[in-house]
């Protein structure tokens, strides 16, 4: 599993102009929230998703090297198989490494409960769809887990 986690002041994602997720982190009274982009692989388990929520979630990249767990700070969670695109050979990226919609979904649904679990706000985007992501990324923070 992979997750992009974005630092972020705002941010939303749309899905044939409708708004599906909103992350507010003013209005929680936290200065940031986290973006967290997650792909999954053929060899991901729901052991690896909870983990990496928990990871996620004590994660010191927040303001005063606070986490989001130490600041109520809400979290958007969006499926992005294309973190797994090969792209060592030729112009075309390889999705082999994806795991098919059947397994990914549910792995990225227990991501987004585990994180709801520890006490996180979480809104999601649509699996499958074709969304329209906006944020803002404060610093800018980018990292990658994996796990």
């Amino acid at each position: 599993m992979r997750i992009l986690v974005q630092r972020a002041s705002a941010a939303q994602v749309t899905v044939d102009g409708e708004v599906v997720g909103r992350i507010d982190p003013a209005a929680h009274g936290a200065p940031h929230g986290l973006v967290a982009l997650v792909g999954v692989t053929h060899t991901d388990t729901e052991a690896t998703a909870k983990a990496l929520a928990d990871k996620l979630f004590r994660l010191r990249i927040l303001d005063g090297e606070r986490s989001a767990a130490d600041l109520g700070a809400p979290v958007l969670v969006i499926s992005q198989f294309t973190l797994y695109a090969d792209t060592t050979k030729g112009r075309r990226p390889s999705w082999n490494q994806a795991a098919p919609g059947a397994v990914a979904e549910p792995l990225v649904e227990v991501f987004a409960a585990a994180l709801r679990e520890l006490g996180a706000t979480v809104a999601t985007g649509r699996f499958g769809a074709h969304m329209h992501v906006e944020l803002v990324n404060d610093g800018p923070v980018t990292l990658l887990l994996e796990g």
